[in-house]
């Protein structure tokens, strides 16, 4: 009896001693399937963060790489102050340059070395006369010599007649110079002109869209404002841009007037003394 007691309790405590071995490892497994399910779930997140990260700082990066060229901006800031006006901003532009080029063309070719000129008809008057003299104005271009043609022409009726045709042909010279530049400073005047008609109507569009709207929004008022500053700008730049090539034009011009009134004295005075020696 003592040994079936004694057995039982051995078969028990080993039951005992088993189950609970049986409990830890499956408390040891649970934790174990837990920690792995947590390590899994952190991965996971930390993966989609990154792909989160990647993909907000794909655009920025995108954005930062492509900035758009000057030519891009120009003509989308023209698209946005309206093709109506900034059209014929631009128009006043082109056709301002276009008279601008030819005229500072003209007038370099027009440009003489007087000094030159007159060293060359003061050799000729010496060695073949008024003939020879007339010959070297021939082959000489400019306004300049032009006048001196027209001075040694009429040379034999006295050097008061040559006064009076130098002066008079001087004159049409003059205008020869200066022809076109009346245009250049109407787009001058024309282009802010119309840059701040394109504001007015602008600021009428805004106040429209705020009327429609009923209510001030800050989208709204700020369109038509930008519309308005926009064609202001480009008729400025226009004007600014224009009034440089017509100041230069207009130094140039003075330039060769006082260069001809200068030649045209100096030349009545070689016909004096070619007249003398006579």
């Amino acid at each position: 009896m003592k040994k079936l007691l004694a057995f039982i309790a051995v078969f028990g405590m080993l039951t005992l001693g088993a189950s609970y071995q049986s409990v830890a490892q499956e408390e040891t497994a649970d934790q174990a399937t837990t920690e792995e399910t947590v390590d899994t779930a952190t991965m996971e997140e930390a993966a989609d963060t990154a792909t989160v990260e990647e993909q907000t700082a794909a655009p920025e990066e995108e954005a930062t790489e492509e900035p758009k060229s000057l030519h891009k901006q120009i003509k989308q800031k023209f698209i946005e102050g309206g093709p109506a006006f900034m059209g014929i901003v631009l128009l006043c532009l082109i056709f301002g340059l276009a008279i601008a080029i030819e005229r500072i063309i003209y007038l370099n070719l027009a440009t003489t070395n007087s000094k030159k000129l007159l060293s060359k008809i003061e050799d000729a008057l010496a060695e073949g006369g008024i003939e020879a003299a007339k010959e070297v104005c021939r082959n000489t271009r400019g306004p300049v010599a032009s006048i001196f043609y027209q001075g040694l022409d009429r040379s034999d009726e006295g050097i008061e007649v040559v006064e009076k045709s130098v002066v008079s042909y001087g004159s049409v010279q003059m205008g020869l110079l200066e022809r076109g530049i009346t245009w250049i400073s109407l787009f001058i005047a024309v282009a802010p002109m119309l840059g701040f008609m394109g504001t007015v109507i602008g600021m009428i569009g805004a106040f429209d869209s705020i009327q429609a709207a009923g209510d001030i929004s800050p989208t709204l008022v700020a369109g038509g404002i930008k519309v308005a500053l926009l064609t202001t700008v480009s008729g400025l730049i226009v004007a600014v841009i224009l009034q440089i090539f017509y100041n230069y034009i207009v130094s140039k011009i003075d330039a060769i007037v006082n260069d001809m009134e200068d030649a045209s004295i100096s030349l009545i005075d070689i016909l004096v003394k070619h007249n003398l020696k006579k």
